[in-house]
């Protein structure tokens, strides 16, 4: 029998299932947000994906979550850097416009990213998290501060986003949400520390890592740096991603989560698309903090230029 999201009717294509019992989610559902973290496999055809975008959205609003996350590269995911950087489109483009229309229909935040933003200074893009609010405005874009660059001979496995990226210059503060406080990051941003710690040090309560892992690294990694973040920053972490094989290049490790400020996996995706849905108890955040304060033990004293 497969698993589905506890206790909530599913499109019959969505897998998902909870971590959290039953009991506790009856209860807290009413007292606390609800957020969606989605799952897609994106390919090279961005009707398609901005349908099963449309899907995910009106099933995230179906099972009451005030937002909805989706992985990076959720507006397309070509197979070659020319057609990357072919089909990328600003801000303004129908892609983004598309998406602000979806938010107002369903009356839902979205968190989307990162997308192929094109740029009008060069031939290479940005790789843009933005969100959007309920009504439709852009309220936050922050572009990938760390690319994935990586050339195994062994493996056979190239993959050099700055052949096409152009690398994000600015961390972004968090955004104020209907969730909590909202900190952007994107996929390969995971393993660098130091910029979670400074997020947290901006008042960040939940940070979010929408990805396009490769199926090797996330096997072994995946599941241990986002618990990572989440306990050594006492934030929730939200990691929407995308699954699957995408093209005969590329195949994704899946298994969307998101991870409670003490380090719990309190809700996933299976490996198909499809939609988790938990809530976000920051009074939870604020015990784990209150019993934990490791915030006021850090020596920045010993390393000012991290500014954590």
């Amino acid at each position: 029998m497969k698993r589905m999201c506890l206790a909530i009717p599913r499109l019959p294509s969505f897998q998902c299932y909870r971590t959290q019992s039953a009991k506790r989610y009856v209860n807290t559902m009413a007292q606390h947000p609800l957020i969606a973290v989605c799952q897609m496999r994106s390919t090279a055809d961005k009707v398609k994906n901005l349908q099963v975008v449309s899907e995910l959205t009106a099933e995230a609003k179906r099972r009451s979550a005030a937002m909805a996350f989706f992985p990076e590269a959720c507006d397309y995911l070509a197979d070659n850097k020319k057609d990357t950087v072919a089909m990328a489109e600003p801000l303004t483009g129908q892609t983004v416009t598309s998406y602000k229309e979806i938010a107002i229909k369903n009356d839902i935040w979205l968190s989307m990213g990162g997308i192929h933003e094109a740029s009008d200074k060069t031939e290479k893009i940005n790789n843009t998290h933005i969100v959007i609010s309920n009504t439709g405005q852009l309220m936050a874009a922050y572009r990938k501060l760390h690319l994935f660059d990586m050339d195994n001979k062994d493996t056979g496995v190239r993959l050099m986003e700055s052949d096409y990226v152009l690398k994000g210059t600015e961390i972004v503060p968090p955004v104020p949400t209907p969730i909590g406080k909202l900190a952007l990051s994107i996929c390969y941003d995971m393993r660098f520390p130091e910029l979670s710690l400074t997020l947290r040090n901006m008042g960040a309560e939940i940070l979010t890592y929408p990805s396009a892992f490769t199926y090797q690294t996330g096997a072994a990694h995946w599941e241990v740096i986002l618990r990572t973040r989440a306990i050594e920053n006492q934030c929730y972490v939200v990691a929407a991603a995308q699954t699957g094989a995408h093209n005969k290049k590329r195949v994704s490790w899946g298994h969307a989560m998101v991870v409670d400020p003490w380090g719990t996996v309190v809700a996933q995706c299976a490996e198909k698309t499809g939609v988790a849905v938990t809530e976000i108890d920051l009074a939870i955040l604020e015990n784990v903090r209150k019993n934990m304060p490791c915030e006021e033990h850090r020596r920045t004293d010993l390393y000012p230029k991290m500014q954590c």
